[in-house]
């Protein structure tokens, strides 16, 4: 979940610059990207476990379960601040949302299945 993390932070990072950027070249207004493209390294690392999972019915399973509650659960949360915040934090707090749930989805659930099928 660590690394997890740190790779959105680092994309939420990436995104502030380029939102800078485009704010002082009076491209765009400041906050109007949306915070979900930070989400874009931890798709990358859920990925590459993903594949580093090995075979098996139940690392698809754990994977669908993952991103289905993930993005339930980052939309719910982009959702109820979306109206207090820019499109830009209520998108990181959702993909904040999206990448917690699903390391721990994936942690356990992988986890619970495997030992389960055997």
């Amino acid at each position: 979940m660590g690394v997890a993390l740190a790779g959105l932070v680092a994309g939420l990072v990436v995104l502030l610059i380029f939102e800078g950027v485009l704010s002082l070249l009076r491209i765009s207004e400041f906050g109007a990207a949306s915070g979900w493209i930070a989400i874009v390294l931890p798709v990358w690392l859920f990925t590459e476990e993903f594949r580093a999972a090995g075979y098996g019915a139940y690392r698809i399973v754990v994977a669908a379960l993952g991103a289905g509650f993930g993005i339930a659960v980052g939309m719910t949360l982009a959702g109820l601040v979306a109206p207090i915040f820019p499109s830009l934090v209520s998108g990181a707090i959702g993909a904040f949302g999206l990448t917690v749930v699903y390391c721990l989805v994936w942690f356990y659930g992988l986890r619970w299945l495997s030992h389960r099928a055997g």
